[in-house]
């Protein structure tokens, strides 16, 4: 790590943690991404500390965990750039370019980089809309194909494949690269919106996934409260059982979404070799926000701790020339840990204020987290709030509006199936999480610990601490 490498980090909206071919997927197809463990590392205990997209994006871009990053939920907000990701690189030397979705706020606020090419779905701060609408006429539109950004409806991408977002982030991330100053290492964050809905792949993606057997989605003993069936049910709905018919199209189309991606990476790969001759001297990074329950506990979109929606695929690709252990690695980690990685890889101090910690110290075998900690304010509904921790064995959940807790077994029952907070054979089990949370909380007063126990909470709380939002 004596010469600074270029840093491409590529992030996805809502993509399950589990969907990867690496990960033990039985249909969906990553070989592009799983390719990166061969000189890499993945970490498939990966977690998001606040599993939506703003709150997560900020523990990414300033290496801080939920709370000290400025929010503990969903929140568009503006916040202070200095000494995030893109600032401090930028101070060193490193040519700073954002392409593609952000859901960043001011929506065209630099936060540090040099360049910004935003695809961000509101009129005047989209370039691929402007785009779009010059290539393809003035008429087209993302949407037209009458999706919901936020719905469980799928079907087939309605224009040519050229002209879909995922394509144009490549493209367009590819023309920049091209386009840097080649007197300094470039650090590009490539953001794609999909496969957050709408749920739209292309139909040569579509074909290979709508006609093949899916697994079903898993459905705890203790998810009753949520089976609410159709008709009636809307289409952004956050709970609620769907019809087998569209459950099938939801969970296919999201997987054939992944799966083109992932070309998609594959494509930007071999571009960044054989085209821009970049690819040796290239850190890159993959990872997402947060996933999507899909159905799974009839349960839809994000904001819960539950795998389907807090366990994201976190992947590295080393340089070539780089010697380090590669392979699968256990440790817990978060998106806190993103920053404190780059800025290792980039030979930059460790910056104060962060609670991350540089993943390549799993990596050599140092000391280690022995738990992460997340949590979600009130979003779609307050009894659903909750804080969460896990060590990739185990997962405590706490909901504070109804003072109930959860425990699962992730090494036998990584689908959630059972609660076993609700079994007396696990009540020390319970206790001993409990206490953690209780301790780490007393050192935050916001008055969920008073150091003896967990304290409810009734009301509405918001996702924002200004606090820490502009410290």
């Amino acid at each position: 790590m004596k010469e600074k490498p270029n840093i491409l980090l590529i992030t996805t909206d809502q993509y399950r943690g589990d969907h990867l071919s690496i990960a033990g997927h039985p249909i969906v197809e990553t070989p592009n991404i799983d390719s990166f463990v061969n000189h890499g590392a993945y970490f498939p205990n990966a977690y998001s500390e606040i599993p939506s997209t703003t709150g997560a994006r900020l523990c990414m871009l300033r290496g801080r965990g939920s709370y000290f990053c400025g929010l503990r939920g969903y929140a568009a907000v503006e916040w202070n750039e200095h000494n995030s990701l893109a600032d401090v690189l930028a101070r060193n030397g490193y040519h700073c370019i954002n392409v593609g979705w952000r859901n960043l706020h001011p929506r065209r606020k630099l936060y540090g980089f040099h360049v910004v090419i935003p695809h961000d779905t509101h009129e005047g701060v989209d370039d691929y809309m402007e785009w779009l609408r010059t290539v393809a006429g003035p008429d087209a539109h993302e949407y037209a194909h009458g999706l919901d950004p936020n719905g469980w409806t799928a079907r087939p991408w309605h224009l040519e494949e050229r002209f879909h977002p995922v394509v144009w982030t490549v493209n367009k991330t590819l023309e920049m690269i091209r386009k840097r100053d080649p007197t300094r290492p470039f650090f590009v964050w490539m953001s794609f919106l999909r496969p957050h809905s709408p749920y739209d792949p292309p139909k040569a993606f579509w074909d290979m996934y709508i006609n093949r057997k899916l697994p079903e989605p898993p459905v705890g003993e203790w998810a009753k409260k949520y089976d609410v069936h159709n008709p009636g049910l809307p289409i952004t709905a956050w709970y609620g059982k769907l019809t087998p018919e569209q459950t099938h199209r939801m969970r296919a189309a999201y997987m054939a979404m992944i799966n083109f991606i992932d070309c998609q990476i594959g494509r930007l790969l071999t571009s960044l070799h054989r085209d821009l001759g970049v690819l040796d001297e290239t850190l890159i990074m993959f990872t997402s926000d947060h996933g999507d329950m899909m159905g799974d506990h009839h349960l839809h979109r994000k904001t819960y701790a539950y795998e389907g929606s807090a366990r994201i695929p976190l992947l590295i690709k080393y340089p070539k020339n780089w010697d380090l252990p590669s392979g699968v690695f256990s440790h817990v980690v978060g998106l806190q840990d993103i920053m404190p990685t780059i800025l290792d890889a980039a030979g930059i101090e460790s910056i104060p204020g962060m609670t991350g910690k540089s993943l390549f110290d799993a990596i050599r075998g140092e000391p280690w987290r022995e738990y992460i900690h997340g949590e979600h304010s009130p979003c779609y509904s307050l009894q659903e709030a909750m804080h969460y921790l896990t060590d990739g064995h185990e997962k405590y959940i706490w909901f504070p509006a109804r003072n109930e807790e959860m425990l699962f077994n992730l090494d036998e029952d990584r689908q959630e199936l059972h609660n076993l907070a609700e079994d007396p054979a696990y009540r020390e089990r319970v206790k001993q999480w409990r206490k953690k949370l209780i301790r780490l909380l007393a050192g935050r007063g916001d008055g969920f610990s008073d150091g003896e126990k967990l304290i409810p909470r009734k009301e509405w709380w918001s996702p924002v601490v200004e606090e820490y939002l502009w410290k």
